[in-house]
Formats: C-alpha cells, sequence, structure tokens
C-alpha cells in the first residue's frame, strides 16, 4: 500500500533523515514514533507530498509521490500536528471547499461531506465559524478533511492533541474502524494509545529506524533485563551513584520526588539476582528502601531504551518527562486548569447569533 526507500532529508548540511525504508500494508495501523526532532513530521510530510525528499523514494497505492503526484495525493488522507483549518469559514462550508479541491465530483460533496461529519460527531457544529470552536471540535474538523475522498490511505500526526478521555477513546474507535477500509499511519506520543489501535511500530530516532516491528516481539525482545521500581529515602544522587556501582544495573532513570528526601526510581537489571545485590548495597549506606516491586518491559520502557542508547541520563530525563502520556494526566485529581477541548454543551449556545445557511 505504501513503499518508503532510502529517505533522506537534508536541511542545508544537516541531515534530517537518513536512509529510511519501511512499508504500511492494507488494512495495518502503523505507530510511528520518535522523540522531538527525530525527524517524524519530515517523514511524513514527505510521504504526503509536502515537502520533497533530498533522495529515495515513496510509493502510494502504486503511484510515485514524486512521478504521480495528482494521483499518489488522491490516494492519501493527511491530518497534519496542526489541522489546516480556516478559521473564517464555517465547518461545512470549509469541508465542502476541501472535497472540491480533492476533486469529489459535485453531485458526490454533499454525501462526502455528511458522512465525514457524522464519523467525527461534528454535525452539530456544521453552521459554525471555525474561529469560535474549541480546540477538540477544531481537531475533529481537521480530521474529518482527511477522509474526504475516503482515501486508502490515511496519515494521522498527533491526531487526539487536545481531546479529553471521552474524545481519545471515540478517536481511538473510529481509527479501529477505518483500517478495515484503509492503511492507517498514526504518529503520537501517546503510547498508550499506540499499544491499543498498533499492529507494528516503526521507532526513529536521530533520521535513523530503530526498530520496525510489532510490540508484543518489541517487549520481548527487551525482557531479557528486568525493571525494579523503588521508593527510597535519602539524596537521590547518592542513590543514583550507589545503584549504577552495582554489577548488572544497566540505567537509572525516571527519578520521580515524592515528598522531601524521598524519590521514586526505575532501575534495570540484568537479572533477578541483581535485585538482592542492590538493596543490599543501598542499606549498607544506610538508605532506607521503603518500596520495591519489579515489572515487566512495556512500550514506554522499549521506546526509552532504543532511542536512548547514547544519550546521557539528563536526556533521558528530558525524553521521560516528555513521554508522561495524555491518558495518566486524565487518571489525575483536576488542577483546576480546564481544557476547552471538552466543552460541548457550553459550546451549543454560544453561536446562537450566528444564523444558518
Amino acid at each position: 500500500m505504501v513503499e518508503i526507500k532510502n529517505l533522506t532529508k537534508y536541511y542545508g548540511n544537516k541531515a534530517a533523515l537518513k536512509g529510511v525504508s519501511f512499508t504500511i500494508q492494507k488494512n495495518e495501523v502503523l505507530g510511528f514514533l520518535g522523540p522531538n526532532g527525530a525527524g517524524k513530521s519530515t517523514t511524513l510530510n514527505i510521504i504526503a507530498g509536502v515537502i520533497p525528499a533530498t533522495s529515495g523514494t515513496v510509493t502510494v497505492d502504486g503511484y510515485d509521490i514524486v512521478q504521480q503526484p495528482v494521483k499518489a495525493k488522491k490516494s492519501i488522507g493527511f491530518l497534519p500536528e496542526i489541522p489546516p483549518i480556516y478559521p473564517d469559514m464555517k465547518v461545512r462550508e470549509y469541508l465542502m471547499f476541501v472535497a472540491g479541491l480533492k476533486g469529489v465530483p459535485a453531485e458526490k460533496r454533499r454525501t462526502e461531506v455528511e458522512r465525514a461529519m457524522e464519523r467525527l460527531k461534528i454535525t452539530d457544529v456544521q453552521k459554525r465559524l471555525i474561529r469560535n470552536l474549541s480546540k477538540g471540535y477544531k481537531q475533529r474538523v481537521g480530521f474529518a478533511q482527511a477522509l474526504l475522498g475516503n482515501p486508502p490511505v490515511i496519515i494521522l500526526d498527533e491526531p487526539t492533541v487536545g481531546l479529553d478521555p471521552t474524545q481519545l477513546l471515540e478517536v481511538r474507535n473510529l481509527i479501529m474502524d477505518l483500517r478495515h477500509d484503509h492503511a492507517i499511519i498514526l504518529s503520537s506520543h501517546i503510547l498508550g494509545e499506540i499499544s491499543a489501535v498498533c499492529d507494528r511500530i516503526v521507532i526513529i530516532n536521530h533520521g535513523e529506524i530503530k526498530a520496525n516491528d510489532t510490540i508484543e516481539n518489541l517487549e520481548q525482545s527487551m525482557e531479557s533485563s528486568l525493571i525494579l521500581q523503588l521508593k527510597v529515602q535519602g539524596s537521590s544522587r547518592e542513590v543514583s551513584k550507589i545503584a549504577q556501582g552495582v554489577e548488572g544495573v544497566f540505567s537509572v532513570s525516571n527519578i520521580q520526588f515524592v515528598k522531601t528526601g524521598v524519590y521514586t526510581y526505575d532501575v534495570e537489571i540484568e537479572k533477578e539476582s541483581v535485585r538482592n545485590a542492590l538493596l543490599s548495597a543501598l542499606l549498607q549506606h544506610g538508605l532506607e528502601v521503603l518500596e520495591v516491586s519489579t515489572e515487566k518491559k512495556n512500550l514506554e520502557q522499549v521506546f526509552t531504551k532504543l532511542v536512548n542508547q547514547k544519550n546521557s541520563d539528563g536526556g533521558l530525563q528530558e525524553l521521560l518527562a516528555e513521554l508522561r502520556t495524555e491518558s495518566e494526566a486524565a487518571d489525575a485529581e483536576d488542577d483546576g486548569h480546564k481544557d476547552d477541548a471538552g466543552e460541548f454543551s457550553e459550546e451549543a449556545g454560544d453561536d446562537a447569533a450566528e444564523k444558518e445557511e
């Protein structure tokens, strides 16, 4: 369905992509992961024909994106990270406009637009100005335009940004439904969403592919090591130093402040026997271990392992902070900062002054 071969992209002397190659099959949902600046959006923009590659080829549904751009682009529905919406147009007006740009026959445009609006549940705001919509609704409008024309390939770059937990579930169900008729490339920082809907993942870092496999196979390949979750009272710097001095300890990461003098740690160890040696070393230095548990490798740990093999501890901490998923945030206690993405009930009457077409 989609074949990417040896993509390279240079911005001046800087290589954003270095020989990227992978494929997406029909009815497959491919998760495309990487830290900020890894080359994700560059790759997706090249696949969609938004920007050219320096070298390499992209074939979409049998059409080369450079040699046959019109036919190739008709096979793609693209939702970029910032939805391509016009704030001064009304929702239906905008979608009719996009349907025309995509070459949907005039007699089919109304039906096609209504179908897209119904799937994204935006029919109730179809006569409102896009500028007056919440962030969540704007994201839905952007998603709807990607579905117009029923393209066989859907590219979604951070499609759940700004959505509340209920909307996240709706988008997840929509993706699962779309997979029956489309190949889908999904780029997201919400690793829980990737795990829930994707058949396979490609991990990119510094413009190079680091992994290309199913989530299950990647997790199994990393199971030779274990993750200890520790809660220790004492200096976090001292705990890290002692732990890294124990033979069989691979890394100390995800250091979280609990309260004064108490921190939690994720410690990757070679095997179970290293656990006792680590606990003994901490106790010998007068550090009190308050809690300890062993965790199986999950997608987040596989991801951080692959993209941080050459990074410092500081870079690892930055990445882990970046990967705090929105699904975890949704479970946390509300701190009073309310996202407007889910304020559907308030919006129903916001625009009563706008007259229907």
